[in-house]
């Protein structure tokens, strides 16, 4: 008699344990799958508006004008509320009259040394989910195989005789546990090296930008500060 080897059909004829591990690595895979396009998306969107933020400011644009535009926005650049961090800090410590340069380049350096991290933070969302994903999804496959092998060899004990043809359905329908597990590990790993990768360049975007702002901020450290009754912060130069 001709056995139906098809996938569904070994899913549909395995034991009970197997078919939930099976659901669970399915489930996985599309809450794996769910994000790699959520953070394909997110990282080109965060790429493609640092780029814009960083050309427009590096078009020589008063920097008073631009921390007003930034304020303004909810949805910037994250390199953009990284500029307004140390902008706000710096503008705040001249209203209080400090004159320290170093004072104010390492206050204004903190502020966006913290903004930079929460946008990593951001950025870095659910990234160790695809490496759980990737590390544990082959093990419980595994599992599910070892739990049908054993499944499938105790239902022959019972037999008189054993040949291959009673032997195989078992095998095939357990194997199927390690294979989904494969199905969601494999690319969950990959997407998880390219985001990795993607993110480094982020960040050391940003990262060199904050030290080239900073060098900005120096320049304008030793200048004075605005007289009280002056109606906005002083034009600040490059």
């Amino acid at each position: 008699m001709n056995q139906d080897f098809s996938i569904v059909s070994l899913i549909l004829h395995a034991s009970l344990v197997v078919q939930l591990v099976m659901a669970g690595l399915l489930l996985t895979s599309l809450a794996s799958w769910t994000v790699i396009f959520g953070k394909l998306f997110g990282l080109r969107k965060v790429r493609s508006t640092n780029d814009d933020f960083e050309r427009e400011f590096w078009t020589g644009r008063n920097l008073n004008d631009l921390y007003s535009d930034a304020a303004q926005r909810t949805d910037g650049a994250p390199m953009e509320r990284i500029f307004a961090s140390g902008m706000r800090e710096f503008m705040k410590l001249r209203e209080r009259r400090v004159v320290d340069p170093a004072a104010l380049l390492d206050g204004s350096r903190r502020a966006m040394r913290a903004s930079l991290q929460r946008e990593l933070d951001t950025v870095e969302s659910n990234l160790s989910f695809l490496a759980t994903v990737g590390s544990v999804s082959p093990y419980v496959g595994l599992f599910g195989t070892v739990w049908g092998i054993m499944h499938a060899f105790v239902g022959l004990s019972n037999l008189q005789q054993v040949s291959l043809s009673t032997v195989a359905p078992g095998i095939a329908e357990a194997l199927v546990a390690t294979a989904i597990g494969l199905f969601a590990a494999i690319p969950a790993v990959i997407a998880y090296n390219r985001f990795a990768r993607d993110i480094d360049r982020i960040a050391m975007q940003m990262d060199t930008f904050t030290e080239e702002f900073s060098n900005i901020l120096q320049r304008n450290a030793g200048h004075p500060a605005p007289a009280p009754a002056a109606a906005g912060p002083a034009s600040m130069g490059r």
